[in-house]
């Protein structure tokens, strides 16, 4: 099979390609949602709430320009995900893309979490696997090529710091690392077994890119000197992993967890 070379603006353009993505609406989800529409893309942006994923699309059509769309979408309900998927066909006609990124938190750690919660923050995982599967089956129904981008979290990767949170806030919940690592290990399983359909999945794990708006007080001081770059990602710095990722510019890549974190696993 002979693959055509192509220029380097042509691998990252996505303005042919409909994107969904979940959790638009959130710190890190408006930054990718942007990148998404500044690469061209029609975006449909999934939120739990119906109104915020409205706004998020709004948004991107006031600030880049075309057509985006909003989608009511909750990775915990099964029922919201089929439908969420359903209304983005009906909306977009088409998802070439998918960015698993919606995630409901559990604030509870290791000490006090119970059942019922820790299975919750779980279903997110549930959700992000029957979600890419209606994408890959969809693809497959068209006879297209599809790509499923999960994130996941340099949480998923190695432990927590615990004097980092002690004092500050609760510890990092174990349920969160649970699902991360989870996900990122789902990327590989579904890789391997979807590639011969044309579907590629892989992952982009965050480090700490805490929202300026809701980090406990303390904690930022606490985390940078864990960090070799000595500070704290910006939700901005993402864009260009998650374009590559989505894009051509990663054809022959699945399976794969690229980590973004300022070189914190790096030791």
């Amino acid at each position: 099979m002979t693959i055509a070379e192509r220029p380097v603006r042509e691998l990252f353009d996505l303005s042919d390609r409909v994107v969904l993505l979940t959790g638009a609406s959130g710190y890190l989800g408006s930054a990718f949602s942007r990148a998404l529409a500044e690469a061209g893309a029609t975006v449909v942006c999934g939120s739990r709430d119906r109104q915020r994923a409205n706004d998020a699309a709004a948004a991107l059509e006031l600030h880049c320009g075309g057509a985006h769309h909003g989608v009511q979408l909750d990775h915990i309900d099964e029922s919201s995900v089929e439908r969420g998927f359903q209304e983005t066909l009906d909306v977009a006609g088409r998802v070439d893309i998918l960015i698993n990124n919606g995630n409901e938190p559990v604030g509870n750690d290791w000490t006090d979490v119970n059942a019922e919660q820790f299975n919750r923050q779980l279903a997110n995982a549930t959700g992000y696997f029957l979600l890419a599967r209606l994408v890959r089956d969809d693809a497959v129904r068209r006879e297209a090529a599809a790509n499923v981008v999960m994130i996941g979290s340099m949480y998923g990767i190695v432990g927590s710091y615990p004097a980092a949170y002690d004092g500050v806030c609760n510890a990092s919940p174990v349920g969160y690392h649970t699902l991360k690592g989870g996900v990122i290990h789902m990327t590989r399983h579904l890789a391997v077994y979807w590639a011969n359909d044309r579907v590629r999945v892989n992952c982009l794990s965050p480090g700490a890119f805490p929202n300026p708006e809701s980090v406990p007080d303390g904690l930022v001081d606490r985390l940078i000197p864990r960090c070799p770059m000595k500070r704290m990602g910006v939700n901005h710095e993402l864009k260009g992993a998650l374009i590559y990722l989505a894009s051509d510019a990663s054809s022959y890549m699945t399976g794969q967890n690229l980590v973004v974190d300022g070189g914190w696993t790096a030791w």
